[in-house]
């Protein structure tokens, strides 16, 4: 469930020609309501940052400076403070990078920050007019939306009725694992086969039933260029250009139109289901859909369309699949680079569970495993920036003025890393959170920390499923292979880079060496 503002940069960059020979007409259309704008009487007082230039603001000092926008960020704050402001063509951007002003706005002030900033018109497509979770202005929507999704599918008693689908998307892991290392001598990609696991179990909470590898992929791919899709361009920043943009507009449009073709024939099964129960099985299982067929949405009259059951299930899919997977490739890639750790983590899942297999109530007794994906959250969360947010009311923050229409970032890795908040933040060390040591409230209530998955009301609600199901895929995968680096005498490369989520720049093939085997 994450931003894209990493790749604004890369994005930018094939288009300098056009924004060049489009900017002299920009600057002449613009230059009398630029004019206007600055005699206002109620100019907002926003935090400082690098000026910029007309109409453009800070759009093409990003592109041409050959960063990432992460680095872009980084290297303003020390200059600008924890507070600081960039203009992105017509958007306005307030970057947040400390965790005192994280907790203000986010916990003190929670209910003022709980919005969502307008959509581009791409976003808005997927988002069936921001309605979904993520997307949707804080209100009756989102209170609804949340509220079912929370109540009937992401509580505790919930989530233990897919207890067997996760033992069995497990078992197959390790049995795709397994062929892989014998087939490639012991080398196995590793964000692939998380992927495909965390896929199989969500496919399964959303429409009740267990599918088909062919199945399975399918959706993936869908999913996958979904994802595409959604980069940021150039006239999401300057909508003037949007008559460029007619070839990819119309990419997007075939791209919702074959996600609704994928999606729709899953849900109409679903539904047929439920009408006859006694001619399929599958009825008996609960899913995610089963909440959304007759919902009931405050402010609306009818239940949500077709279009909306696919925004919807697509939501769920796509922010709990990437966002898990990944971190468990990062986790593979520092127990290789700190074998220490991945022994005292094999040492402490024998002496829980013995010979048997890693059930899923095991967890709850390995401090040592906890520990380990904490620091792993601390160290990569899943995105670079949490998922922009709005205020409802004109307010103030760190003694700035905050308007209605910008959008509010949170800088997470100037929290997680800050040598303030926590001892040699750049070390991969686990054992902080034990005896005693350094903690951190992962909601934040009592105080920020570190916020992988946001904080306060529009904090994630898949938080808890995420944990369980990393933990439980670290602690298979480390009770069945021993893991190693791929080819022999080389070093893992931490370097990152941003897609859906912060991603192993070259992803992780790790070599899998099955338990008592040398």
């Amino acid at each position: 469930m994450m931003d894209s503002l990493s790749a604004i940069s890369s994005s930018l960059s094939p288009y300098y020609h056009l924004i060049f020979t489009s900017l002299a007409f920009l600057l002449s259309g613009f230059i009398f309501l630029l004019s206007r704008k600055s005699k206002s009487k109620n100019k907002p007082n926003l935090p400082p940052g690098p000026p910029g230039w007309p109409v453009v603001g800070n759009l093409f000092q990003v592109a041409r400076s050959g960063k990432t926008f992460l680095q872009y960020v980084r290297d303003l704050k020390p200059k600008y403070g924890p507070i600081f402001t960039l203009r992105m063509g017509t958007r306005t951007m307030v970057i947040i990078t400390s965790a005192d002003l994280a907790h203000e706005a986010l916990i003190v002030k929670g209910q003022i920050f709980a919005s969502r900033p307008r959509e581009n018109p791409t976003r808005s497509i997927f988002s069936s007019n921001k309605f979904s979770v993520n997307a949707a202005v804080y209100g009756p929507v989102w209170r609804s939306l949340r509220k079912n999704m929370v109540q009937n599918m992401l509580s505790s008693a919930r989530l233990k009725e897919f207890q067997s689908a996760r033992s069995a998307a497990m078992d197959r892991l390790i049995e795709r694992i397994g062929s892989e290392a014998k087939a490639n001598d012991g080398a196995v990609w590793v964000l692939r086969n998380a992927r495909f696991a965390v896929f199989c179990i969500l496919l399964a909470m959303c429409f009740g039933v267990e599918m088909d590898e062919e199945t399975i992929d399918s959706v993936d791919q869908m999913m996958k260029s979904v994802l595409i899709v959604l980069d940021p361009r150039v006239d999401d920043f300057l909508p003037i250009l949007s008559p460029f943009f007619s070839k990819q507009r119309k990419k997007v449009l075939e791209v919702r139109k074959q996600q609704i073709e994928t999606i729709v024939p899953l849900i109409e099964k679903r539904r047929r289901a439920l009408e006859n129960p006694g001619a399929d099985k599958s009825a008996a299982t609960f899913s995610y859909l089963d909440t959304l067929f007759d919902l009931t949405v405050d402010g609306r009259k009818s239940s949500p369309t077709n279009a909306e059951l696919v925004t919807l299930v697509s939501e769920f899919l796509n922010g709990g699949t990437d966002t898990t997977a990944t971190a468990v490739e990062w986790a593979i890639a520092r127990l290789i680079e700190n074998p220490e750790i991945q022994s005292k983590l094999y040492e402490e899942i024998k002496s829980v569970v013995g010979d048997r297999k890693v059930d899923e109530k095991d967890i709850e007794k390995m401090p040592y495993l906890n520990a380990v994906v904490k620091e792993l959250l601390r160290k990569h969360p899943p995105t670079f920036f949490a998922l922009t947010h709005a205020v409802t009311q004109p307010t103030k923050l760190g003694g700035y003025d905050i308007p209605m229409d910008c959008g509010v970032e949170f800088f997470l890795p100037a929290i997680s890393d800050d040598p303030k908040l926590w001892s040699d933040p750049e070390k991969f060390d686990p054992d902080r959170f034990l005896s005693g040591g350094e903690d951190a409230d992962i909601t934040g209530v009592t105080a920020v920390k570190m916020m992988p998955f946001g904080v306060g009301r529009r904090i994630c609600p898949g938080l808890g499923m995420a944990t369980v199901h990393v933990n439980l895929m670290l602690a298979r995968m480390v009770q069945e292979f021993g893991w190693s680096v791929y080819p022999e005498n080389t070093k893992v490369d931490l370097s990152d880079k941003f897609e859906f989520t912060v991603v192993m720049k070259n992803p992780l093939r790790a070599k899998a060496t099955p338990r008592g085997c040398k």
